[in-house]
């Protein structure tokens, strides 16, 4: 009797030993399977390269991983929040010998591609001259400034159809959502405004004098202060937005896109100056204390910027040398230079 019990005992615990090895391998091959995800994590940059293309960079490399050609000249991009989409605009060529009105007085489109994949999701013509293209935080729809037709498309990013055109100022183009995504705030290069959309209800709420030429905006997390580069006065404007008071910040010359950093502290501006005289910085400026706290050389022609969601680097586009900068957020410093396809413009993140 003993002994059967005894045998008993042993045969449970060379099972329960058996269980618990093959949990040890199970738990060894889920760590490895999440050391090799982790390792095969990769970061892209893609940026609108106004000669007529797309590029992917793979980050971890710092290398060209595709490039898609397009008939237009791409202007401005932007990833999706879940970053399964990639979305820019693209608006007619300008051919030689060939006014701007020719090309501005066509429409444009806005094109979604898969980042996984690739893959064309859908091409959408919008309005004329689309400038810049940006979705909502909650993912649920997608806006796009259309600079000669003085309004922005408001689209169902389930389909990408259009809900409707809103009518703001002069000339809009660059914008930010607010984090809540229920407001646009669209800078009207041809006027000296910034027009507030309410996204929900599909129509402009109101308009801030902000100065000559305004170009893009930021807004913070909280929603209580706005930013815009103000192109005609080599400046950048920092608003409240519970008083619409704007305090002015001098920058370099040309300023042309910013982007606030991922814990809004610092605002980081990129200056672009002209084709015959093109600046070559990009301006680090503390919010709080609204001063310049850094300037950065970059390559000539600054115009597309964004900081790295772990605020550990800032991704700057130069036009005239069709290059990005990758600049070290901590020592300010230009930590590498990648060629892409000419005038690159718009940059965005898949991380």
């Amino acid at each position: 009797m003993f002994k059967l019990k005894y045998t008993k005992i042993i045969g449970v615990f060379i099972i329960i030993s058996l269980i618990l090895t093959a949990c040890n391998k199970t738990n060894e091959n889920n760590n490895e399977s999440t050391n090799k995800n982790e390792k095969n994590k990769v970061s892209y940059l893609y940026t609108a390269n106004e000669s007529g293309s797309i590029s992917e960079i793979d980050l971890s490399t710092y290398k060209i991983t595709e490039s898609v050609k397009d008939p237009g000249a791409p202007h401005n991009i932007q990833v999706s929040p879940d970053g399964s989409v990639v979305g820019y605009t693209s608006s007619a060529k300008m051919e030689k010998g060939q006014t701007d009105q020719g090309s501005m007085s066509e429409n444009g489109y806005a094109i979604f591609y898969e980042t996984e994949t690739g893959k064309l999701i859908k091409k959408v013509e919008v309005g004329k001259h689309p400038a810049h293209v940006v979705f909502t935080n909650d993912g649920k729809k997608v806006l796009v400034t259309n600079n000669e037709d003085n309004n922005v498309s408001i689209l169902d990013s389930k389909n990408y159809s259009l809900i409707k055109n809103v009518a703001v100022g002069k000339g809009p183009h660059g914008f930010r959502i607010s984090s809540d995504s229920q407001f646009a705030y669209i800078a009207n290069m041809g006027e000296d405004t910034v027009s507030i959309v309410d996204i929900n209800n599909n129509k402009e709420i109101r308009k801030i004098k902000v100065g000559s030429t305004p170009v893009t905006t930021g807004v913070t997390k909280d929603g209580k202060t706005l930013v815009v580069t103000i192109n005609g006065e080599n400046a950048i404007g920092i608003i409240d937005l519970s008083t619409d008071k704007v305090e002015k910040v001098p920058v370099g010359v040309g300023p042309a896109q910013l982007y606030l950093s991922a814990d809004d502290k610092f605002v980081f501006v990129a200056n672009q100056g002209t084709e015959e005289a093109p600046s070559n910085s990009v301006t680090k400026i503390d919010l709080a204390a609204k001063k310049v706290a850094a300037t950065i050389q970059t390559g000539k022609g600054s115009h597309g910027v964004l900081v790295s969601p772990d605020n550990k680097f800032v991704y700057v586009t130069n036009m005239y040398e069709s290059t990005v900068s990758i600049i070290d957020y901590s020592t300010n410093k230009v930590i590498q230079t990648i060629t892409v396809d000419g005038e690159p413009n718009g940059i965005s993140i898949k991380e």
